[in-house]
């Protein structure tokens, strides 16, 4: 069986192997393997052991011709750094031809128009990837729905990060309804009010992980602020808050690290100005007290830990919780 998919980045010849793994164009080894081995568990026949034979059969068929290749390539550096380099080279060339790219899904005319770009996506993909299997004779066409996001996706990102966009950078939807058109001048209505501006990506990885930071979920925060430097490793406000992450987490010499690559950035960083001193003041005494053990005649001797939940606790001013 061939599984034709005419819709989407499939349209121009271009195997969207992120459609078919239903993960964002900018997932990581980790997530792409993780959701894998989630496809894989349910389209493998010795894993639906209740199925019928056809439905064992069609689900081996969208493993081994769909989803297997698409993790190859997905999974290796070599071949996936060269994939998101040609994905890139997509992007841009829509954005020149946006006037002929049309929209079939709700979904993907929303994404057209939303104003967070990159939290309506994910979502969108997160949401589509809970049911992508679980009915084997729909999955090429939500394939090609994840597709189309990963379409406007590309095109808006292209769009935004170029110098001089074109006018018309946002692709036309196809809807069995009227479209809104200018009467004046009988075009579609190109002129209607832009949206809002949106945050750069970083700044919504930077606000994600604040609000994560001021919940005490301090492993996500550090996922977010990761990411953030991965795009942009010279911005001071993620190093500094990268750093109050570390710090929350007790790993002072990473806090100091970030709290001294924010003040090279920014000197003038209030919140690395205010902790860095306390740190290399922790540091220093974490030192002295690690030669006061290791000197031979002071064996017996203990650093003193009353009372102060530690290095941390001190820096904090009360025990760590």
């Amino acid at each position: 069986m061939s599984f034709k998919i005419d819709r989407g980045l499939f349209k121009y010849d271009f195997i969207d192997h992120h459609a078919i793994l239903c993960v964002p164009v900018d997932a990581d080894v980790k997530e792409i393997r993780k959701r894998y081995l989630k496809i894989t568990r349910r389209l493998h026949p010795d894993s639906n052991l209740t199925e019928s034979a056809a439905q064992k059969q069609l689900g081996n068929e969208l493993l081994s011709k769909l989803v297997n290749p698409a993790y190859e390539k997905l999974s290796g550096d070599r071949t996936r750094t060269e994939y998101i380099i040609i994905l890139s080279q997509i992007g841009k060339r829509l954005v020149q031809e946006s006037t002929s790219v049309t929209l079939n899904t709700d979904l993907a005319k929303q994404l057209a128009d939303a104003p967070n770009l990159d939290h309506f996506y994910k979502s969108a993909i997160a949401k589509l990837a809970q049911t992508q299997y679980d009915s084997l004779e729909q999955a090429v066409q939500v394939i090609a729905q994840v597709s189309e996001l990963n379409l406007v996706y590309l095109m808006r990102s292209a769009g935004k990060s170029s110098t001089a966009p074109p006018p018309h950078a946002q692709p036309k939807v196809n809807s069995d309804t009227p479209q809104p058109t200018n009467t004046a001048k009988n075009t579609p209505l190109a002129s209607a009010p832009a949206p809002p501006k949106e945050d750069s990506i970083v700044e919504q990885y930077v606000r994600r992980a604040q609000s994560l930071i001021d919940k005490n979920q301090f492993a996500q925060a550090k996922v977010e602020l990761q990411d953030a430097l991965k795009l942009e490793p010279k911005n001071s406000r993620c190093h500094s808050l990268i750093a109050m992450v570390y710090l929350k987490q007790n790993q002072l010499k990473m806090a100091k690290i970030h709290f001294d690559n924010a003040l090279k950035l920014d000197p003038n960083d209030e919140t690395a100005l205010q902790w860095k001193p306390k740190i290399d003041k922790a540091l220093g005494q974490q030192h002295s007290d690690h030669k006061v053990t290791s000197s031979p005649n002071n064996k017996d001797k203990q650093p003193d830990k009353s009372g102060s939940g530690g290095l941390f606790g001190g820096l904090f001013g009360g025990k760590k919780k």
